[in-house]
């Protein structure tokens, strides 16, 4: 990974930070959104790393099919780019994703 340093700070280009090694998760939020990536969470403070919006599921049996099996052909997910901050108290609900199935839809 290239670093830059200014300052006696280093810097990494943006899109090649360290892979954080967090559970892949879908989350869906309050008011509708549904989002997936790596969750890391301390207390309250929750990041989603990698973070898309899944904006069409593309499925017949609902999130857990893509959870496990990961997006169809017919999945559309919005990439966010940079990291995902929320309050914990926003979540309704997380799943858990396979991670061999999602690691390169990230």
């Amino acid at each position: 990974m290239k670093k830059v340093i200014i300052d006696n700070e280093e810097f990494v280009p943006a899109g090649e930070c360290e892979e954080i090694d967090s559970p892949i998760k879908i989350v869906i939020l309050q008011r509708g959104w549904v989002m997936v990536g790596r969750l890391d969470r301390n207390e309250s403070e929750c990041k989603l790393h990698n973070a898309s919006v899944i904006r069409r599921w593309g499925t017949e049996n609902g999130l857990g099919e893509i959870a496990k099996d990961g997006p169809k052909a017919e999945t559309i997910l919005d990439k966010c780019n940079g990291i995902v901050e929320f309050d914990y108290l926003t979540v309704v609900a997380a799943i858990a994703c396979d991670e061999q199935n999602w690691r390169n839809n990230l």
